[in-house]
């Protein structure tokens, strides 16, 4: 019996003057103890109830053992002992490999989904001279033993002379269809040398056009390191893209200058969007933040949305993290490449052009609230363009644009900007409010140099209630009041792409409308654009500080009826900030500052519920408000506008 119940009783005893002896314990459950307060002649004790007692066993209770297990193993031999065993490393395959010779997996290079060297799952095989003799000899004498072979294949992917360390380079091979067909309408201008149809003498004709475009993009990365958990080391990557598009429009002198070109068109071009190499200057931490610069052709994108400056550009950029990935940094340099007027392709092959690009800004997550991520950003524009003439792949001038004056402009800007993307409690959140400050050197205008002086801003909240989210949105871009004097308050972008408010499905942000009686080869907006910037071309064209301005409020939701059908809608309505700058330019007395309703749907079926396949059919309508129709005064008076967009993408 334990100290802790004999000690009462020995007090007890030693007060009465009575000796005690400890009891023994029971030799068996159920017997009877053999001296002390008990003797052989007592009736045996009640067995132990084995039930537990809140969450625990009853004490003095031992369950039975188990029947003991035998083995019938005749010819069995009993395991060596650990000295039996070498104490130097024994080679096998790499832990790559290794389920591959254990017969778990079998590589299929056309197989995206499983393992595959050819998409960086495993390092591909760089042996030395030696290595490879030693691997093709083991490779031939499994073969004649009949056997498989050790180590894998002795076949290399990549030659030695690379100098390429085995086991520690990946390659990665990207393939990418991109599909699209758009029948679409939208203001087309008469031609003024000739016509299609001799009966037309509006300014606007016949508004129905077709869009075709097929795109090939292969892409081919080099990478050494472990990368699964760890910034690669090292990174080589070149990306080519090969378009070929057809347009067909009514009217002559809209895809090209000479009136005797016909009026439909069949391009091609291959562009070179990424060449770049990256290297990992080091590690700053345990959990792998790090210090890394990238120099050559790269994608940058300088806020969440892509509405100041997202593009593929040639150019310097250092960029780490620090805090555990919480605080995230870029400072670069870019050299803006010449683009490809019908498909929008770098054009390497032409000399960069005379603009500039440096930005620094800093990620911070959970700032100013948790779960919410926090940017600021600071980008500073040269462009010494103003004595350089350039004329498009189709005859017309897009630098300097034919607005004004006709003069070319130099201008520095500074844009000033914070973004914001998280969440507040169960609202998804995010923002972007951008300051331009600069000097235009020459205000097509006046002639006279210009201070730059424009804001913008846009938010969008969504809300997720199970299979369903639901956006509003809202976007504010200054525009310029008075156009004569030395300030220029409309503003622009560097090269905008926005993922905002509907996107490409978005009847505003797809298509670009011209301005015509105002300006020659200028458009209102740009294709896959927000702003109302005035610009002969997004691509090749230069900023423009004197333009009208935009104000936009939407809502939309979006809908995973499965996971792989989305189905999304969206609703915008849109108006001109300041119409002076219109006015002005087509001489009129009174614009209406209402372009209309944006109204779009689309549905994304994605096969299998992956990104290999994704086939998009969308549809966007523009009911056109009193601005818009001020301006475009069409042929039939329609005041309705409409794109469809069928568009699938293939992906290896």
């Amino acid at each position: 019996m334990d100290s802790i119940f004999l000690l009462p009783l020995l007090l007890h005893a030693e007060m009465a003057g009575q000796e005690i002896h400890p009891v023994s314990q029971p030799a068996y459950e159920g017997e009877a103890p053999s001296g002390g307060l008990g003797t052989q002649s007592d009736p045996p004790t009640e067995p132990v109830d084995p039930d537990i007692i809140d969450g625990r066993e009853r004490p003095g209770y031992n369950e039975e053992l188990p029947d003991p297990v035998t083995q019938d193993n005749p010819g069995a031999v009993r395991a060596p002992p650990p000295q039996a065993f070498p104490t130097d490393q024994i080679p096998i395959p790499d832990r790559w490999r290794l389920i591959q010779n254990l017969g778990l997996v079998t590589e299929d290079p056309l197989d995206p989904y499983n393992q595959n060297t050819y998409k960086g799952d495993r390092p591909i095989c760089v042996n030395s001279p030696e290595e490879r003799e030693r691997r093709e000899a083991a490779r031939n004498a499994a073969e004649i033993a009949g056997t498989e072979p050790p180590y894998g294949s002795a076949r290399c992917i990549t030659p030695s002379f690379l100098g390429l360390e085995e086991g520690k380079w990946f390659f990665v091979l990207n393939a990418i269809s991109d599909t699209v067909y758009e029948p679409r309408s939208f203001p087309i201008p008469v031609g003024v040398q000739t016509t299609e149809d001799a009966d037309r003498l509006d300014v606007f004709g016949n508004d129905f056009s077709t869009v075709l475009s097929q795109t090939f993009i292969a892409g081919f990365a080099l990478l050494k390191g472990s990368t699964a958990y760890k910034p690669p080391d090292v990174e080589y990557r070149v990306t080519l893209a090969y378009n070929i598009n057809y347009v067909d429009v009514p009217e002559r002198r809209v895809l090209h200058v000479e009136p005797s070109k016909p009026s439909h068109r069949t391009d091609q071009f291959l562009g070179v969007q990424e060449a770049f190499f990256d290297y990992h200057i080091r590690n700053t931490s345990d959990r792998y933040d790090f210090d890394s610069f990238r120099i050559g052709i790269q994608p940058f994108q300088a806020d969440f949305r892509g509405f100041l400056f997202n593009d593929n550009q040639l150019g310097f950029r250092l960029f780490g993290t620090r805090d555990n990935n919480r605080f995230q940094y870029n400072l670069g340099a870019f050299w803006r490449l010449e683009k490809d007027t019908n498909s929008g392709l770098n054009a390497v092959l032409q000399t960069p052009r005379d603009d500039f690009v440096f930005l620094a800004n800093v990620y911070r997550q959970d700032f100013l609230i948790p779960a919410l991520t926090s940017q600021v950003t600071v980008v500073y524009n040269i462009n010494r363009e103003g004595d350089d003439l350039q004329i498009d792949d189709n005859g017309f001038p897009v630098r300097p644009a034919l607005l004004g004056t006709l003069r070319g402009r130099d201008y520095d800007v500074v844009y000033l900007g914070y973004n914001a993307d998280g969440r507040i409690g169960r609202i998804n959140v995010t923002a972007s409010a951008y300051w331009a400050l600069g000097e235009d050197r020459n205000n097509f205008f006046t002639d006279r140099p210009a201070d730059i002086n424009a804001q913008f801003y846009a938010a969008e909240l969504s809300y997720d209630r199970d299979w369903m989210r639901f956006r509003l949105s809202g976007a504010y871009a200054s525009g310029d009041s008075d156009p004569f004097d030395d300030s220029e308050t409309g503003f622009d972008a560097i090269f905008e792409n926005p993922v905002f408010a509907g996107a490409d499905t978005s009847y505003w942000i797809r298509q670009t409308l011209p301005f015509a009686g105002g300006g020659r080869v200028i458009s209102v907006n740009g294709r896959n654009g927000l702003l109302n910037s005035l610009r002969s071309s997004k691509e090749q064209g230069q900023s423009n500080f004197n333009n009208p301005g935009l104000m936009l409020v939407g809502a939309g939701a979006d809908f995973d009826i499965s996971p792989e059908l989305r189905v999304s809608t969206n609703a915008n309505h849109l108006w001109f900030e300041d119409t002076t700058v219109l006015e002005t330019l087509r001489v009129e007395g009174s614009i209406p500052r209402d372009i209309g309703w944006d109204l779009s749907a689309s549905a994304i079926w994605r096969p299998k519920a992956t990104q290999n396949i994704v086939a998009r059919l969308s549809a966007a309508a523009l009911v056109s408000g009193d601005g818009f129709r001020d301006i475009y005064d069409n042929l039939g008076d329609s005041d309705t506008y409409f794109s469809v967009l069928a568009n699938v993408t293939l992906s290896y």
